[in-house]
């Protein structure tokens, strides 16, 4: 490094051992099993396994500190359900008649490692499902990590059409989109922000107008039932009732109401089978 200023040596040997450090701890993570993808759209993302509470191996996805995604590592299990809130979606494409019943659409909008869209293939043969991830390093790892890719093949969907998958924001797709669905689902709440306008009242319009008669839509809103942080439920309900005739809200702990929690907001033109209890309008 002869005739190279002291100070700008120091900066690149400072930098050479950062890089050596960030491979060794990179090495480290693998070893353990862990993946780890340092930059996506939303900051690094990381991959590891663990156990639920009834010792049942899972996989997690981390996406810049926040829990993105949750899957069963088993094979007779990959495509099940881990997640309460993607349950109570379960229970309501059910009630909707969806689920190996009438034939009909379904626009899923945020993937992460893709949970409910692969259950959505696997338990519902009628459904043709678009999925809209605006990362596509988020879906490469769901294909990769996260069963996607195996489900792709066992069911063929790329023969079927069963399965499209679009990597744009949400907002913009269903603004764009000349479609009409049976379901759509908003998976795409991060931390305290929803999607963008969709806990808007022009989100919400947005939504009924791409909506079927018979369209149910499905929102996940991580927000507390009482105290701080409740404002973007509030919203969201509010923009629905102007929207909907019908609107349900299924909140994960109702016993712990100042808890942030995975609350499922449901909407539609028609009355659905759901307790009384869930009722907002």
């Amino acid at each position: 490094m002869q005739g190279i200023p002291a100070p700008l040596r120091v900066a690149i040997i400072v930098c050479i051992v950062i890089d050596v450090v960030f491979v060794v701890f990179m090495v480290v993570l693998r070893r353990r099993g862990v993946y780890v993808k340092p930059h996506t759209m939303f900051g690094p993302a990381l991959v590891f396994d663990s156990q639920d509470d009834d010792g049942v191996p899972i996989r997690l996805l981390n996406v810049n500190g926040k829990y993105q995604s949750v899957s069963y590592v088993q094979d007779s299990l990959k495509y099940r359900l881990v997640c309460v809130y993607h349950r109570y979606f379960a229970q309501i494409v059910d009630i909707a008649g969806l689920q190996g019943g009438r034939e009909g659409r379904a626009l899923v909008i945020g993937g992460g490692g893709y949970s409910f869209p692969k259950w959505l293939v696997s338990e519902c043969p009628n459904l043709a499902t678009t999925v809209v991830e605006i990362d596509p390093k988020i879906t490469q790892i769901a294909k990769d990590r996260f069963f996607l890719g195996d489900l792709m093949r066992d069911y063929r969907t790329e023969e079927t059409g069963r399965l499209s998958l679009v990597t744009d924001d949400g907002w913009g797709y269903l603004q764009h989109s000349d479609q009409r669905f049976d379901l759509i689902v908003n998976d795409a709440f991060g931390g305290r922000k929803p999607l963008g306008p969709l806990k808007t009242d022009e989100g919400a319009r947005a939504v009924r107008d791409h909506l079927t008669e018979r369209g149910v839509y499905l929102a996940n809103v991580i927000a507390p039932l009482q105290g701080r942080g409740r404002e973007v439920l509030d919203e969201s309900l509010a923009a629905c009732r102007d929207a909907f005739e019908h609107v349900y809200l299924i909140p994960e702990a109702p016993e712990r109401p100042e808890l942030t929690g995975d609350n499922v907001l449901v909407a539609s033109r028609d009355a659905l089978k759901i307790q009384r209890q869930y009722v907002v309008k």
